[in-house]
Parts: structure tokens; C-alpha cells; sequence
């Protein structure tokens, strides 16, 4: 089976091309600030990044003969976990405003679509998109009737770690109790019960842990005050929450190897800093063993900040009483699009209906 993955971002659009489980090509085409400035908004990118997918693919000899496309699933209403074929109720949301962000992830099923469609017999499908949502009923509820709790988490990365770890012990994903943690630029904690992620918190919109860019919980008295200021507009304040938050704004940078040089030359503050984001990782992590009553095989934790020596020895000081801890550094989204996408190919997984 051929399979093309797509996954755009805000700066730039992966590509790869798969041979069954055998990546043959992996691209990553960058996008200057200069060259998206030209779109008011961000789907109006998805002809542009086609069209460098379709020229990348041309340069390198590459026939247009794929059983499947898959993409980066978008911010879409919630759904549950898996493998969607692409239909025009995904198309007709997407477009519609009825994303929870515009982001450029939701390029992915609109341009996956848009190739699958050119090539005779080839299907178009996302997999576990950030929006997956699987809470339990406790989980939904926050102190306020008026706004419900809902997650946006890296479920993809998530999904495809917790298999591959219960593939290594040699046990099944759906018969195991973990804490998975992905730690990039935002940070998502997730429980996943018997193959379901019953509670995890909103990585993007402020929840949980802050982050190198996110602020996660803030003091919510505090945050309405600061509203009705007049100091910050909304979209000043909506970056105070995503983007210019977490180390960046306590820092100036969410690079936490720069963060670790600060360190390493005496930088007492910069010290502090990473070390309570640390501090409160830990707490959200250890709190979710309250999901199983205490019955956690396992805690994973991957992402970019995975392979830092200094996040990692301090992290794990603080929960490795709970459970076996286990690092996976870095994330393989593609990988995992592809493995999706190959297992509905081969009959191997059922594909669910977009509604």
C-alpha cells in the first residue's frame, strides 16, 4: 500500500510518502512569514500548500498512484478517537467557522481530500485529531454550569505512544491504565483507561500545567479583572493565554535549551521558572491517578521536552512513586498517520463516519 501524510503547521507543511509501514520520503516544506502574510485567513492556504506538496512530489519522481492520503485532523467539534474517512459534512464543517481554532491543522483534511479526489480509487482519511474526546461524565463538569470543561490535547502522538508501549511489553493498549504526558510547546496530560482517554485537560486554551507557550490554569478572579483593565485588547489577552505565555512570557523564549544555558551560566530566575513548570507538571500528573484509584501500570512521557535531561531527572523525581515511568522523546505524527491509515487499508481497524 502507498500512502501520502500530510500534516501542515503554522510555519511549515511535513509531507511523507509510505510504503506499508516503510517511510520512503519525508519532507518538511517551511513557509516564510512573508510568504503566508499574502492570506487573510488560514484555509485560504490550502490551495497554496497543495500546490507545494504536488510540486515536491513532481521534483522528486513520484507517481500519483496512492491508495490512501491521510492528514493532520483539524480542530473540528469533538469527537470520539480513530480512523475518519474525509466526507463532506468534515469538508462543510471545516469551512463553516465551526473550528474551535484557526489553525492551520485544518488544512490537513481539506488538502488530503483534495488529492485523494484527483487519483482513481485512492481514499482520504484523518486519525485521532486534537479534538478527540472521550471524557468521562465527572470530567465534563467544572464549578460552573455555564462553561463545561472539554480538551484539546495531543491525542494523536498519545495514541500511537500508548500502543507502541503496550506492543513492547506485550500487552494490549485497551487493557491498560496510563498516564501519557506530551510535552511541547503545550503540554497535554491525559488518562487513558482501557483504551480510552476519559480525562485529559485543554492544552491549548488554558488548563492544566503552563507551558513553554501556554499559561494553562490561571487564578480565575484575577484573569476577569485583568479583562475589564482596558490595559489589553482580546487578542492581546488570547496570546497572554497561547503564544506569549507560559516560559515565554516569564522568560522571553520558550526554548528550554536556551532556558537550560540561562541555567548553566547562574541564572537563579531562570532556574525557578522551568523548575515550577516542573513543580506543576508533576501535580497534574500525579493527579490524574485519582482517575484509576491509584491503578496505574504505567506513566509515558514524549514530545520535544522529552529529551532534556534536566525536565526529565526532575520530572520523574516527583512521580516515579506512582508508577514505572518510560520516555519516548520526540513525536512521529507521521508515523502514526501512516500506521492509521494503513491498518483501515489492510482491514485491520474500522473507519468511523465523520456525523
Amino acid at each position: 500500500m502507498f500512502i501520502l501524510v500530510i500534516n501542515p503547521g503554522s510555519t511549515s507543511t511535513k509531507m511523507a510518502v509510505y510504503e506499508d509501514e516503510s517511510p520512503m520520503v519525508l519532507r518538511s516544506i517551511t513557509h516564510t512569514t512573508e510568504e503566508l502574510s499574502k492570506f487573510d485567513d488560514v484555509l485560504e492556504q490550502q490551495d497554496y500548500r497543495k500546490q507545494l506538496v504536488l510540486a515536491e512530489l513532481k521534483r522528486m519522481n513520484i507517481p500519483m498512484e496512492f491508495d490512501a492520503v491521510i492528514g493532520r485532523g483539524g480542530l473540528v467539534k469533538p469527537i470520539a478517537g480513530g480512523v475518519y474517512e474525509i466526507n463532506q459534512r468534515m469538508l462543510d464543517d471545516t469551512h463553516s467557522g465551526i473550528a474551535l481554532h484557526n489553525h492551520a491543522c485544518n488544512l490537513g483534511c481539506l488538502i488530503a481530500y483534495d488529492i485523494a479526489s484527483q487519483i482513481p480509487g485512492c481514499r482520504a482519511f484523518i486519525a485521532d485529531p486534537g479534538v478527540v474526546d472521550e471524557l468521562n461524565d465527572y470530567a465534563r463538569i467544572s464549578g460552573s454550569p455555564l462553561m463545561g470543561r472539554i480538551c484539546i490535547w495531543h491525542a494523536l502522538n498519545q495514541r500511537a505512544i500508548a500502543r507502541r508501549f503496550a506492543q513492547e511489553i506485550g500487552r494490549r493498549y485497551e487493557d491498560l491504565n496510563l498516564i501519557i504526558c506530551h510535552m511541547g510547546g503545550g503540554i497535554s496530560v491525559a488518562a487513558h483507561e482501557h483504551g480510552r482517554a476519559v480525562d485529559a485537560n485543554n492544552a491549548l486554551d488554558g488548563e492544566g500545567p503552563f507551558s513553554p507557550e501556554r499559561a494553562g490554569s490561571l487564578p480565575a478572579v484575577d484573569l476577569i479583572r485583568l479583562c475589564f483593565s482596558g490595559k489589553y485588547s482580546e487578542k492581546q489577552l488570547l496570546k497572554r493565554i497561547a503564544g506569549k505565555a507560559g516560559l515565554n512570557a516569564h522568560l522571553g523564549t520558550p526554548d528550554v535549551r536556551e532556558i537550560e544555558r540561562r541555567i548553566a551560566d547562574g541564572d537563579t530566575h531562570a532556574e525557578l521558572i522551568l523548575n515550577a513548570m516542573i513543580y506543576h507538571l508533576a501535580k497534574n500528573i500525579v493527579g490524574l491517578a485519582a482517575v484509576f484509584c491509584g491503578k496505574v501500570d504505567a506513566i509515558l512521557l514524549t514530545g520535544g521536552l522529552a529529551r532534556s535531561e534536566y525536565v526529565i531527572s526532575r520530572l520523574r523525581k516527583r512521580i516515579d512513586f506512582l508508577a514505572p515511568t518510560y520516555c519516548f522523546p520526540g513525536e512521529d505524527e507521521m508515523e502514526a498517520l501512516a500506521l492509521n491509515a494503513l491498518a483501515v487499508l489492510q482491514g485491520k481497524r474500522e473507519v468511523v463516519e465523520y456525523e
